[in-house]
């Protein structure tokens, strides 16, 4: 009988001779599987594939095993399960079993998550109670992060390049696997409650650790933070990553320009990636990390805002295994919610170290959280706790005004003392003198309000960093969190910025006629004995004219509200200050032996140095 020519079969030997000169000469030995899928009829070629694999290794035994049941036709199962043996070797039957991408969710009263196998990732995670600052849904994930593992063999692989399959889904619940041709596996479990901004991940294995065994088993995790708010500059500023130490639970941050620049930090409880309004951690539960490699820097693109990056290893069992408990935090900066988890979260929020920190969390956050549950709008918030704030400190404020009426009366008797001594030191010592007999500290005016600077500062530090007053309106200020433009300009102004910020021009205005107000009140008696102060205090209000155009309004809305509180206050205690009286006490005080309290001896005791100086250098 004739024989019939078999092109299948050709192309079938044409193949295998391929394979065996890229086996022979480029490829570096790779595990393989059998395709289980493939036809094996032709005894021929068994015999042939028998022939030609002895000597050859078992990984290339398996594949022309694999080639030779397939004696008719490589079909594309077969030739894709190649293809994947040589990109993905243990990995390759998982990856033709789940070739298709497939996305899945899990979501709660807070988040809305979004999942695909490929690499068993959360690849969108949308804030439900927040919009962006154009009005669109507020992600802090949209394809622009990545978590993974390394492994390793004889090569390296990412598990975000790997297809896993969901082996079990609830309305709480995702479980991913993904497992190599020996049967060994990797799981991932995703959980997700209600009212929580926490997505519980747990990552095992099962006959992974030849895989695991290595200085480059790590997990990495990138994220290009997305823009959210309106001020870029000011998002970027404010985003920094931070991590809590697990040798003293002290929290600290990194935050670089360079590309170049890492920092390598051992034994961290958590890794956050913070940004002005929103954060995301990587938590690990019941243990800590045994290690992490941090780099951070600025994008350019108008969409993000920088890009941070960790390499973090992980500890392991014994068995080499892994047993993973972690959990992900995606959600606000409010402290009360990250204080809530009992992990330090809430140290993320820049409130202020040391004092300035105790009055924002001990007084000013309470007040705040007290007016805010009654629902009122955050305009008049920070209107009731300028006011609670400014009678506090009333009795300051009042210490300060009497101090500069003492002054305002003696102004005659300093300016006579003025012409009466031409020369500076013997004008000095006389007024000293003066200050002394009258009972009057020149200073007097000023320790009040350097009692009151913490607080300023303090405030400083909490409104930028208040989440409760993101996109929060009040009169013409359509978002309390950052700047309220009420004319954009068609050029930028160094030092100020392209637009202009009412709020903060009121706020200028008003401190400088607070300023002047002052030296009427003490005569420029503060100003005649350091002359430089003249022009330094109202050089300060223009100085904060360009920092605050660019600031949260408000911060700025507070200041002018404050800065009027005290023009009324100042109007009030006037009413009840006889000034008469206070120069007849100053008169009849001039007539007893006067005691010198501690801050006037220093003052005559550096006053006695200099001319003693004067002395010799003469």
């Amino acid at each position: 009988m004739k024989s019939k020519f078999d092109i299948n079969t050709v192309v079938g030997f044409l193949l295998i001779g391929a394979i065996f000169l890229y086996f022979g000469y480029f490829s570096p030995t790779t595990p393989v599987a059998a395709d289980e899928a493939a036809m094996a009829n032709d005894s021929t070629t068994t015999e042939i594939v028998a022939e030609e694999s002895v000597g050859l290794n078992s990984s290339e035994n398996n594949l022309l095993e694999a080639l030779a049941k397939d004696s008719i036709a490589l079909n594309t199962d077969t030739l894709k399960y190649l293809k994947y043996q040589l990109e993905f070797g243990p990995f390759a039957q998982s990856m033709l079993e789940n070739e298709e991408t497939k996305t899945y969710s899990l979501e709660n009263n807070l988040l809305k998550l979004s999942f695909s196998n490929k690499g068993a990732q959360l690849i969108k995670a949308e804030l439900k109670d927040f919009q962006t600052y154009d009005s669109l849904p507020l992600n802090l994930i949209d394809s622009n992060s990545n978590f993974s593992l390394l492994l390793k063999d004889e090569r390296l692989y990412n598990t975000a390049d790997l297809n896993f399959k969901v082996i079990e889904q609830t309305a709480s619940t995702l479980k991913f696997a993904l497992q190599t041709d020996a049967g060994a596996s990797l799981v991932y479990e995703y959980s997700l409650v209600a009212d929580a901004y926490m997505v519980d991940w747990s990552v095992e294995t099962n006959g992974m650790a030849p895989l695991l065994k290595h200085d480059q088993s790590e997990l990495i995790w990138e994220l290009q933070a997305n823009r959210h708010e309106k001020n870029r500059d000011n998002e970027i500023t404010r985003t920094e990553m931070q991590f809590q130490l697990a040798v003293d639970d002290d929290v600290d941050n990194f935050n670089s320009t360079s590309a170049d620049e890492e920092l390598v930090e051992e034994a961290l409880n958590w890794v956050a990636y913070r940004q002005q309004f929103f954060t995301t951690i990587l938590q690990l539960k019941g243990a800590s990390f045994s290690k992490a490699a941090l780099a951070i820097r600025p994008l350019e693109d108008e969409a993000h805002t920088k890009y941070m990056a960790s390499s973090i290893s992980y500890p392991s069992k014994a068995s080499g295994e892994l047993d993973l408990e972690m959990g992900l935090y995606l959600g606000p900066n409010k402290y009360e919610i990250l204080k809530s988890y009992d992990a330090g979260f809430e140290e993320l929020i820049p409130l202020g170290w040391g004092i300035l920190g105790w009055i924002n969390r001990g007084i000013v956050l309470n007040i705040f959280n007290w007016l805010e549950a009654y629902g009122l709008n955050y305009g008049l918030i920070i209107l009731i706790i300028a006011l609670i704030i400014k009678m506090i400190l009333f009795p300051l404020t009042y210490s300060s005004y009497r101090s500069m009426a003492k002054m305002r009366v003696l102004k005659p008797e300093i300016d006579a003392l003025a012409e009466k001594h031409p020369d500076a030191m013997k004008k000095q010592q006389a007024t000293m003198e003066l200050y002394r007999k009258a009972g009057v500290s020149p200073l007097g005016g000023c320790l009040p309000m350097l009692l009151q600077f913490p607080i300023l500062i303090a405030l400083f530090q909490f409104f930028p960093a208040s989440i409760e007053l993101r996109q929060q309106s009040f009169l013409w200020a359509t978002d309390l969190s950052t700047y309220d433009s009420i004319y954009d300009l068609p050029f930028t102004i160094p030092f100020y910025g392209d637009h202009i910020s009412l709020f903060t021009l009121l706020m200028t205005v008003s401190t400088l006629i607070y300023t002047y107000m002052n030296q009427q009140l003490t005569g420029s008696a503060q100003t005649q004995q350091f002359p430089q102060m003249k022009y330094i205090i109202y050089l300060m209000p223009i100085m904060f004219l360009g920092v605050f155009n660019n600031y949260a309004s408000g911060l700025s809305y507070y200041y002018f509200v404050a800065n009027v509180i005290t023009f009324s206050q100042q109007f009030a205690i006037r009413s009840f200050i006889d000034e008469d009286k206070i120069k007849a006490k100053i008169a009849e005080r001039k007539e007893k032996p006067q005691k010198e309290n501690r801050l006037m001896r220093r003052m005559r005791e550096v006053q006695e140095q200099q001319n003693r100086q004067q002395r010799r250098t003469k």
